[in-house]
């Protein structure tokens, strides 16, 4: 694949592409630390989790293809964290290496900082170079690493956490709503 991708807001006739190019990456990868490749029940019940919430989910597409995708959720559940949020991008192995994670990224640090959000973290299996460096490109920092926090094909995974601060932190009475969903 080769044509220009272009990002939009997902609809619910996405999530079976979505759902796709997320169970490969169970299958086949350690972006995900999960083992069961998601149900079309269950992906109706993230889609319509982020909505509740608030929470975009942005698609890439090349030639009406769903190629990508991307959000966020809370970072964890304590009012103390409301203005943090941990994201996820998933892109087809077809359509890697085309500036499509980079993009998705942009898309959802844009739209939480358009929610008042103030930091976005990365959490990325620590051998992960190109997504870690994709990370550094775009401006997250090196929050640590956790060693031997995940366990998958039969191996220990470190876990590295990347950080990235978005704007100014609104007062209280324009703060998000305490978020409980994750990514």
């Amino acid at each position: 694949m080769s044509d220009t991708f272009t990002l939009r807001p997902a609809h619910a006739n996405d999530l079976e592409a979505l759902r796709n190019i997320y169970n490969h990456a169970v299958q086949h990868t350690t972006a995900s630390y999960d083992y069961e490749p998601r149900s079309a029940q269950k992906q109706v019940e993230w889609f319509a989790a982020k909505n509740a919430s608030g929470y975009p989910v942005i698609v890439a597409q090349i030639a009406g293809q769903s190629v990508g995708f991307a959000s966020y959720g809370s970072f964890r559940a304590w009012m103390g964290y409301r203005f943090t949020v941990e994201h996820a991008v998933y892109v087809s192995e077809a359509a890697r290496r085309q500036g499509i994670a980079s993009a998705l990224v942009r898309a959802v640090m844009d739209a939480a900082c358009a929610q008042g959000l103030h930091t976005m973290v990365a959490g990325i299996d620590a051998a992960n170079a190109l997504s870690i460096a994709l990370h550094r490109k775009l401006g997250f920092e090196d929050a640590g690493v956790l060693r031997q926090v995940g366990f998958k094909f039969d191996r220990w995974l470190d876990l590295a956490f990347m950080t990235r601060q978005l704007g100014k932190r609104q007062s209280s009475e324009e703060s998000p709503k305490n978020r409980i969903n994750g990514p």
